[in-house]
């Protein structure tokens, strides 16, 4: 169960009260029978294992250039060889061969 503070408005008292989630919450002062309002305050947050940093996720690779670039390119002699190739394999059209 979590423990909520409450802070009186009148007399400044400050009451740590053990209470489940659904009850009521306080709302007079047991000293001076003031109204009482939560206090709110940051909690610590302890991140542990692994998956929490940015580098957990990653490789140890180190990347010059994006990954989409690296896939877009080819080497140049594969280029070269495959434009080399696809002349060769395709036939020159020729004339156009008259009929008499």
């Amino acid at each position: 169960m979590p423990t909520y503070e409450y802070a009186c408005t009148e007399c400044g008292t400050h009451i740590e009260v053990v209470q489940s989630m659904s009850d009521a919450p306080l709302a007079t002062c047991a000293i001076c029978g003031g109204r009482l309002r939560k206090v709110f305050s940051p909690i610590g947050i302890v991140f542990k294992g692994s998956g929490f940093y940015r580098t957990d996720s990653r490789g140890k690779t180190t990347r010059t250039e994006p990954a989409a670039d690296k896939r877009d390119k080819k080497p140049a002699a594969e280029t070269t060889s495959a434009a080399s190739s696809s002349e060769k394999a395709a036939p020159k059209p020729k004339a156009a061969e008259k009929s008499a």
